[in-house]
């Protein structure tokens, strides 16, 4: 994995973008390395669950989380084709709790953004097709997942493109607003 990264206002998120070596062949990066990995963020992670989704153009995914005992933390790339992916602070205590950041992170760029527990994640998809993989340090347990809406205007969050043509799942369509969530947590 790559010594290069991105830190963020909001502490705790990363952005990683690798050294990408190219010949007449093609190209070669390492996508992930454990302890740069760790060196990087400073802390010990264990990852135990890869997951990926294929989805369209304007596909909408998320804004999802996972509470404690399961909370997870997420590190995301892109496989195939471009996404807007977010992260939302939703730490108890956190003195940023509902900020946001956003990243591009694309197969073309190959950036990987580091997402901790205690956030809520989603992404949009920019490309016509996009294959996003993540891994994950907590297994899915559907008892533990909630869901924030996208649209809360108290998240301010600024969606790229046209939002009467996102493709967005029931759940996703009626997640908690931010101020409910945080009755929630």
């Amino acid at each position: 994995m790559c010594k290069n990264f991105k830190k963020f206002d909001i502490p705790g998120l990363m952005l990683f973008e690798p050294s990408i070596f190219h010949d007449e062949r093609g190209f070669f990066f390492e996508a992930f390395n454990q302890k740069n990995f760790e060196l990087a963020i400073g802390e010990n992670v264990s990852f135990v669950q890869d997951n990926q989704s294929f989805s369209k153009k304007n596909t909408l995914r998320g804004l999802h989380l996972q509470l404690e005992p399961f909370a997870q933390g997420k590190l995301v790339r892109v496989l195939y084709g471009e996404i807007f992916d977010v992260a939302i602070d939703l730490r108890k205590n956190s003195q940023t709790f509902g900020k946001y950041a956003s990243v591009i992170i694309s197969s073309e760029n190959k950036k990987q953004f580091w997402i901790p527990s205690g956030f809520a994640h989603g992404f949009l998809v920019l490309s016509d097709y996009a294959e996003v993989f993540y891994k994950t340090t907590d297994f899915y347990n559907k008892d533990s997942e909630k869901t924030l809406l996208w649209s809360d205007n108290d998240l301010g969050i600024s969606w790229p493109g046209n939002k009467d043509n996102f493709i967005i799942s029931d759940k996703d369509q009626s997640g908690s607003a931010l101020r409910l969530f945080k009755e929630e947590l």
